[in-house]
């Protein structure tokens, strides 16, 4: 076991001055643009008692809407209510977002406080097919990095031969269902699983 920080950095050489200093401590202009381009984010929140939770995000590009340099907003969208996030951020307002282009191997990580809003004026900027977010994540960025590329390189994320067939799991329905030790017929499972995947033709928004 490796039990501190001293420990642990005695196992790895100096940081690099840069990794330390490209932290800024708001948004610049690649910043802005590289949320932009960002169709899908992770958020990373804790309860009250710590216990961590991560969770995606996504819309077209450039869904968070960039308030100023010090402030964004992400917009909520229809789920299924467990609400996990936003109960979090009621209980402890930190926050971590890890921005992601397709096409791009580098990544954006963004740290502040969050709080939820319900104001229409602000949430009108998120409107998606005629439908604004009935409530909204609000971030105070307290500091804004990019990120290298060797995750995504090692990763090979977005090379097509990379890409998975769906096929080799079971339906997300399914699984669940097993998971939950939820006894079903062949004939009810197909029904489940259309209205899934009719909630995703529909529900989005």
């Amino acid at each position: 076991m490796i039990g501190s920080e001293e420990d642990l950095r005695a196992k790895f050489g100096e940081v690099h001055p840069l990794a330390i200093t490209k932290t800024r401590p708001a948004l610049d202009k690649y910043s802005r643009q590289f949320i932009g381009l960002s169709p899908f984010l992770v958020i990373s929140t804790a309860g009250a008692n710590g216990r961590a939770d991560i969770s995606p995000r996504g819309d077209p590009p450039g869904f968070v809407y960039v308030i100023d340099d010090q402030t964004i907003l992400i917009p909520d969208r229809p789920g299924n209510n467990r609400l996990d996030t936003m109960a979090n951020v009621t209980a402890n307002p930190n926050v971590g977002l890890l921005f992601f282009v397709p096409g791009f191997e580098d990544t954006l990580r963004l740290n502040g406080k969050a709080r939820l809003i319900d104001d229409q004026e602000l949430l009108k900027h998120c409107t998606v097919n005629g439908k604004p977010p009935k409530v909204g994540i609000l971030v105070a960025v307290e500091e804004v990095f990019l990120h290298c590329a060797k995750a995504l390189k090692r990763s090979k994320l977005w090379e097509a031969d990379y890409r998975q067939d769906r096929t080799q799991l079971p339906s997300i329905a399914r699984i669940i269902l097993e998971q939950t030790c939820t006894p079903v017929g062949e004939a009810e499972a197909q029904q489940i699983d259309a209205g899934v995947e009719g909630d995703y033709r529909t529900g989005l928004y």
